[in-house]
């Protein structure tokens, strides 16, 4: 048999608990969660536990257990999770993931010093109340469970003695083996919480020899099962083959009839109250249907609905506060099943050549649509524009297939600020917003390196010590903020701190000791805080091993720039500093403007389009490339794109300006000629054009032609750029963000 995916299934899964229970565990240390969020810690715990016992991975099974033995009891209220048991727990968290990655690379714990980290914090949490178990080995069968003599029903008097046990009757299916499940695991990881009594091996369905197939299970168990767990847990070991297989788990002390009973009929609703309060073993077989006898006479003799829970807690069968801890958990089923039915999963690289086959449509249509004007006929240009409307749509629904939500990688950083605070022993509250902002899945995996940089930055170097805030009149507890929002076509990601802001005059000196500049008088603000952004720069007094070496804000500009994005930095000393990151939403296909040059034609995202405007003769004369309009009252800065890229050819006798917006900055582009809206696939220029001003991409027209996707936060600034040479008084009044007092 070959365990490979389904350990690897295995292995995927539990990381995806282990990101769920750091989230949890972190509200916790801060006292932000409550009841609901101890349970999902426990449950991820147990999951975790019950699905390493499966692949007999005892290392995990045991560290687990003692996990869980101290949650059970937080969860009992019986111990306090205060910050040093939280603080404990992310550690354990921790040597869990280490031991799921361990078990990834290598199929197994087999690390020494993992085991060394294990037992000292085995130590720890047995002083919080929490025990280890040693694994019982299966008893071999009793006599009065001889499996010589195949049965397919357990011989209720045999069984008698073993009333104190639980009874748990298993049918396997016959692919188990073939899906890569082992029939023994189940047995070595019952024996992990509790000790098997008695157990007979089914058989009876086994064929003649000539007829026996060793890919087919035929087996079954009756097992007799003493444990002080209740009956979810012992359900949860059979979770792998749950829909594979007849399960029929019975309480301790029951009666034959009740046995009996639930062999021949155990119901599968587990949507319903009844059947919740049976499978948890706080109710039995015979009590539900007392209960619903007289929940039916009831209703008929009131006239009304009788709810189910009244009757129970009316006739003392069940505590009030099982029955609503059973109703809480009906819903949450309920709302779970539906989320989880309306959700599928699909391989990213499947989606990628989705997302690429309908690049080469667009592409195709586009050349249809010039073809069918050229042949003319009024049918098939109407067919055309009915083809180019829903492969537009088509495209659209495909991209929101990679548009996902900007929160969980936000979420992320609760650990890293936790961590980083605690080495540089600063106090850090950390405030997130925008996590329902959507961007490009592969925009959101090169994100991640960035933005983990500038938070750690902005820890170590933006907010100052306890001591010193207090000092200047701050809260001994320093303020990071993570924020991202869409804005004209691109989503903006900001990380913005209430520290100390930056130096001006210290980034000058570092700056002419380098000899990067010559005179800072002529830099503004703006252009001096670009400055940390050179390669190997840094201001730091001191090294530490988080920062200071100046290596890191260089390769945060490149990583950024690479997915056509910009970043600036807003700073006021003693006030904070602003990091704002833009990025385009897709990577893939967008809308565009197309414009023509001389005979070159380019391409601006449509997104940052918001009007054309004729460039009358009397506005047409340049100075060292750079002029400017009256646009209804408002100065224009604007850049003609012939002589910004070289294009050969004099100017045309009329001349377009393509007014655009970037960052709250608007800018004009001088085209030749407008041809309108298209959709534009996206494809990447080649390294020698990498340092090509204003380019960002490329595109394939319809017609073969190759166009050029212009870049226009550079165009931007460098028609801000040549503005700063104007007079005060005739620069367009029009405000630019600033950044936010804290």
């Amino acid at each position: 048999m070959n365990l490979d995916p389904a350990l690897s299934t295995f292995v995927s899964e539990s990381r995806e608990l282990l990101r769920e229970m750091e989230a949890e565990l972190l509200a916790c240390e801060h006292g932000e969660a409550g009841a609901e969020s101890i349970n999902a810690i426990f449950r991820a715990a147990h999951t975790i536990k019950g699905s390493s016992g499966l692949f007999g991975l005892n290392a995990i099974v045991e560290f687990t257990h003692v996990v869980e033995g101290v949650l059970d009891r937080v969860r009992a209220r019986t111990l306090e999770l205060d910050n040093e048991l939280a603080a404990l727990l992310i550690e354990c968290r921790d040597h869990m993931q280490a031991m799921i990655d361990c078990v990834a690379q290598r199929g197994e714990v087999d690390s020494e010093q993992l085991d060394a980290d294990g037992a000292r914090l085995l130590q720890r949490l047995e002083a919080f109340g929490g025990s280890r178990r040693t694994a019982t080995p299966a008893a071999p069968p009793t006599a009065a469970a001889d499996s010589t003599k195949p049965q397919t029903q357990p011989q209720p008097d045999a069984w008698r003695a073993l009333t104190d046990c639980w009874h748990i009757s298993v049918r396997f299916g016959p692919d188990v083996l073939t899906n890569g499940m082992d029939p023994l695991s189940f047995l070595r990881y019952l024996t992990t919480f509790g000790e098997i009594a008695g157990l007979q091996v089914v058989d009876d369905g086994m064929p003649p020899f000539e007829q026996f197939d060793p890919e087919v299970c035929w087996l079954g168990y009756e097992i007799g099962l003493r444990t002080d767990a209740g009956k979810d847990r012992i359900e949860a070991a059979f979770e792998f083959v749950r829909d594979d297989c007849t399960l029929r788990i019975l309480p301790p002390r029951s009666q034959v009839a009740e046995y009996v009973a639930l062999i021949r009929d155990l119901p599968e609703a587990d949507d319903r109250l009844g059947e919740l309060l049976v499978r948890c073993g706080t109710l039995t077989r015979q009590e539900l249907n007392d209960c619903l006898d007289m929940q039916a006479a009831q209703s008929e003799t009131t006239g009304g609905a009788a709810m189910l829970g009244e009757v129970m807690v009316r006739e003392h069968v069940v505590q009030p506060a099982v029955v609503e801890a059973a109703l809480r958990r009906q819903r949450e089923a309920r709302t779970e099943t539906k989320k989880a039915d309306g959700l599928l999963r699909i391989d990213s690289e499947k989606l990628d050549r989705l997302i690429d086959l309908i690049g080469e449509l667009v592409t195709a249509g586009a050349a249809t649509s010039i073809a069918a004007r050229v042949v003319g006929g009024s049918e098939l240009n109407e067919s055309t524009l009915r083809l180019s409307r829903l492969v537009e749509e088509v495209r659209d629904q495909a991209l929101k297939l990679r548009m996902v939500q900007i929160g969980p990688t936000f979420a992320r950083f609760k650990r890293v600020v936790r961590d980083v605070a605690r080495e540089v022993g600063k106090q850090i509250r950390l405030e997130m917003s925008g996590g329902e902002t959507e961007l490009d899945k592969t925009l959101i995996e090169s994100i991640v390196d960035p933005l983990t940089h500038l938070v750690r930055n902005a820890i170590d170097h933006g907010v100052e010590a306890p001591q010193e805030r207090l000092a200047r009149g701050k809260s001994a507890e320093g303020l990071l903020r993570l924020n991202a929002r869409h804005d004209a076509g691109s989503i903006v990601i900001e990380v913005q701190d209430d520290g100390a802001g930056l130096n001006r005059e210290r980034i000058v000196r570092r700056a002419l000791e380098r000899g990067l500049i010559e005179d800072a008088s002529v830099l503004s603000d703006a252009q001096v805080h670009a400055l940390i952004f050179e390669p190997g720069f840094s201001t730091a007094q001191q090294v530490t091993n988080l920062s200071g070496r100046g290596v890191g804000m260089d390769v945060v500009k490149r990583n950024v720039a690479a997915q056509r994005g910009t970043i600036e930095i807003e700073s006021r000393e003693g006030v904070g500093t602003l990091v704002r990151i833009r990025l385009p939403l897709t990577l893939a296909i967008i809308d565009g403007f197309l414009v023509r040059v001389g005979r070159s034609s380019f391409v601006l995202p449509l997104e940052t389009v918001e009007e054309c405007v004729e460039l009358e003769a009397g506005q047409r004369a340049a100075d060292d490339g750079h002029s400017y309009i009256n646009l209804r009252g408002s100065v224009l800065p604007f850049i003609r794109l012939r002589e910004l890229l070289g294009v050969d050819g004099a100017r045309g006798k009329r001349e377009s300006v393509v007014v655009v917006r970037w960052g709250g900055k608007r800018a004009g582009v001088v085209v030749d000629e407008l041809l309108g809206e298209l959709q534009t696939v996206i494809k990447p220029v080649s390294r020698l054009f990498s340092r090509l001003q204003g380019v960002s991409g490329s595109t394939i027209l319809g017609s073969g032609e190759v166009a050029l996707i212009l870049d226009v936060g550079g165009l931007v600034e460098r028609c801000l750029a040549g503005a700063e040479a104007r007079p005060p008084q005739s620069r367009n009044e029009e405000p630019n963000a600033h950044l936010v007092v804290l």
